[in-house]
């Protein structure tokens, strides 16, 4: 395996990895701790549904989920980090609100980021019992309710582990300033639409397969985006897309239209941006919606920063590539 460290035109240390190919061997489960399902009712009322592994009381990894997916995308973290030999970890992935069998809440005001970080606080206070989280682990939308906590709730987190998921500041900045990143995140556009549920979820979900997957090459859908898996999504899609929908929604952060002046109607505040947390990114440079564009500057805003990126995985570096980040993450958690 080779690792090709170089510099970003911002200055931060990337490190690029080529030695964990597109063929890579499927995850093989190993005999250890059990994946449970529990369901937490908040105290604000929101109840959500976890996938859990490991024992209470040991130290918590946290892992958000983003769209359109669920709290079983962690599985294979999930399973490895409960493990005595890989730290013993209580690990904890639930199912966000809007999402699956969480409370799935009508208004679109309900999916504004201050609501989103209040669940995962609620669900930090109910497993980690007053300490710190050992680490925050988040996708795509689970990334963007964990920038914002990070950046809002230091304390409550030892370190942040972002996988594919853009620094809001730095998102903000692409979706006003950069083409490339404007035309690649015009799909958001879309997602808002009224009409957006009822489109996607025809045809048994036809649109939305080739939506979410249609950067996955036919031979990387047999190597990872078999059957099992693809049910696994069909089972959560069938509870409704709402919810999962209303995280663009309620987000100003999508490319202006005409109708619509979205990014370039607003304004991030400077304290908005920091991150005081160690934080680990990985990134599939495969990514045709989240461009490498995104890390640009990003060392500016995180204190202490590790980028490490992979030139053959996409946004669904998670199942394309298990055994690298999971690597990634526990020489991350070590150091």
């Amino acid at each position: 395996m080779e690792l090709d460290p170089y510099r970003s035109r911002s200055g931060t240390r990337v490190v690029r990895w080529f030695g964990l190919n597109r063929g890579q061997a499927p995850l093989k489960r190993q005999k250890g701790p059990m994946i449970d399902t529990l369901r937490h009712r908040l105290p604000h009322g929101i109840e959500l549904s976890c996938r859990v592994s490991g024992s209470p009381g040991r130290p918590v990894m946290l892992f958000l989920h983003g769209f359109p997916q669920a709290a079983f995308a962690w599985d294979d973290l999930l399973a490895h980090f409960a493990r005595p030999e890989h730290g013993g970890y209580r690990c904890v992935a639930p199912n966000l609100r809007g999402f699956a069998d969480s409370s799935q809440p009508a208004e679109v005001s309900d999916y504004r980021a201050k609501h989103l970080v209040q669940d995962v606080l609620a669900l930090i206070d109910a497993e980690s019992t007053g300490a710190p989280l050992a680490a925050l682990v988040a996708h795509d939308w689970g990334g963007a309710v964990a920038w914002n906590l990070a950046n809002l709730h230091p304390q409550r987190l030892s370190r942040l582990v972002i996988v594919n998921s853009p620094h809001p500041g730095l998102f903000w900045r692409a979706l006003r300033d950069n083409p490339a990143q404007q035309a690649a995140s015009a799909y958001m556009n879309f997602l808002v639409r009224p009409d957006a549920e009822s489109l996607l979820s025809q045809n048994r979900f036809q649109k939305l397969w080739s939506f979410a997957f249609s950067e996955v090459s036919p031979s990387d859908q047999a190597h990872w985006l078999h059957e099992e898996l693809r049910q696994r999504h069909l089972d959560v899609w069938s509870q409704g897309l709402r919810g999962g929908l209303n995280y663009y929604r309620a987000s100003p952060l999508r490319p202006a239209t005409a109708e619509d002046p979205a990014a370039q109607g607003m304004e991030l505040p400077p304290a908005m941006w920091r991150i005081e947390v160690p934080t680990l990114v990985l990134w599939g440079l495969r990514d045709r919606a989240l461009l490498p564009c995104l890390l640009d500057g990003l060392h500016d805003h995180v204190s202490a920063l590790e980028v490490r990126t992979h030139k053959q995985a996409s946004h669904w570096i998670v199942h394309e590539q298990p055994l690298w980040v999971i690597a990634q993450v526990a020489d991350f958690l070590q150091s």
